[in-house]
């Protein structure tokens, strides 16, 4: 009896190997970029790019380094005087960076010993407020004073995703992103899956939207004052589905995650159902799809500002951090968005690229980007742990 379990258990653990063998093949062998260390590489700094990385840029921008030293940046905004604030849950800390022509020039953490802080707003109507997501609540400082955290709102907690992103819109509510639990499920919190808006003191919660997996960053087109956010579609289905995508946010929309995703395609390998009619009919598509697996995260809309050529001024920049779940890498890198009157993209394309070497190696992954009328776009990246400043220079 004894030598019949040994063999028993010989051959669970084989199969077990075996199991994970084959999985880590279909759905791990391209996550070395975004885990791995960042290789040793460097080109020769030119007037263009003083990085030091080979990096591509359309003619006329040039690219430097305006902060290093910040270990898992993420969320970047602006103050009224000019400073740039960031985020960074694995330090768990809220940086400073005290800007003197786009370069730090000093940096410090003004809060620590946060729970995994991700989203940042400033209110548009106290330039000093500062509100914050932790990975269980909302909080709000005034920032320049000695004041400290004061909670407005309780989160859902745990799960997969848990960096949460805040901002103000038109209305002057104050919205947060709720990504969902897990990779893909039935959430028992309805919470998850949604974005939320509420006032500035955290009254009058409710719901914006549902059937969003992980909204991880959102802005507003100031055209037409309508809301855009990013999405990352679900893991584990091959290389090529289910696109991420980018969407416009209605109220009340349904955008169907967890059992539709994209152009309203049911998801069969989740949703088992039978139905007489197709259960996607009647949720809120893409606008528009996006590679699998890039993972877009900040999105930003350049300004109409002189500064920025023409040609640029009202696109759409997006970041792609990059890749895991896939077997040829795809992303890390920042595109962009040619948009008609109706928002939907004439040409896309390629502003910053060259994270992802020929090797399959990443030297950062690009998170949030911020724009401004200076001709000046800061990129967040929580690999590299630095903040870059692109700058339009003129032909």
């Amino acid at each position: 009896m004894k030598n019949v379990l040994v063999k028993s258990g010989l051959v669970v653990g084989v199969l077990v190997l075996v199991w994970s063998g084959i999985f880590a093949w279909k759905n791990l062998r391209g996550i070395g970029p975004a885990i791995g260390p960042i290789p040793s590489v460097s080109v020769n700094p030119t007037p263009e790019n003083t990085t030091g990385l080979p990096l591509n840029l359309p003619e006329g921008f040039s690219v430097a380094y305006a902060a290093k030293d910040l270990p898992g940046a993420r969320v970047i905004k602006q103050d009224s005087f000019g400073n740039i604030w960031v985020s960074r849950p694995v330090a768990g800390a809220i940086s400073l960076l005290e800007i003197e022509n786009g370069v730090a020039n000093h940096q410090s953490d003004i809060f620590q010993n946060l729970r995994k802080p991700h989203g940042l707003a400033f209110d548009p109507d106290f330039p000093t407020a500062l509100y914050i997501t932790e990975e269980h609540r909302i909080t709000r400082a005034h920032v320049y004073s000695e004041g400290g955290l004061e909670k407005i709102a309780d989160l859902p907690t745990g799960g997969r995703h848990t960096n949460w992103t805040l901002g103000f819109g038109p209305d002057e509510r104050l919205y947060v992103s709720l990504g969902s639990s897990c990779n893909v499920c039935n959430e028992k919190d309805r919470r998850r899956g949604t974005i939320q808006s509420m006032n500035r003191d955290g009254g009058d919660f409710k719901e914006v939207a549902k059937g969003l997996r992980n909204a991880p960053f959102f802005t507003w087109d100031p055209g037409t004052n309508k809301m855009w956010a990013t999405e990352m579609g679900r893991d584990l289905l091959g290389d090529d589905i289910p696109p991420d995508e980018i969407n416009i946010i209605q109220a009340g929309g349904d955008y169907g995650w967890p059992i539709c995703y994209g152009k309203n395609i049911n998801d069969r390998d989740f949703d088992k159902n039978v139905y007489i009619q197709d259960p996607c009919t009647n949720r809120v598509p893409s606008h528009i799809d996006l590679p699998a697996h890039s993972a877009p995260l900040g999105l930003t809309f350049i300004p109409d500002a002189p500064a920025w050529p023409k040609e640029y001024r009202g696109n759409l920049l997006v970041a792609f951090h990059g890749s895991w779940n896939r077997s040829v890498p795809t992303g890390y890198k920042v595109i962009r968005m040619v948009l008609d009157r109706n928002g939907n993209p004439i040409k896309t394309e390629d502003f910053i690229s060259g994270w992802l070497t020929p090797k399959g190696e990443a030297l950062g992954r690009p998170v949030d980007l911020l724009a401004t009328d200076k001709g000046e776009l800061y990129i967040s990246d929580d690999k590299a742990g630095v903040v870059y400043r692109a700058l339009y220079t003129g032909n």
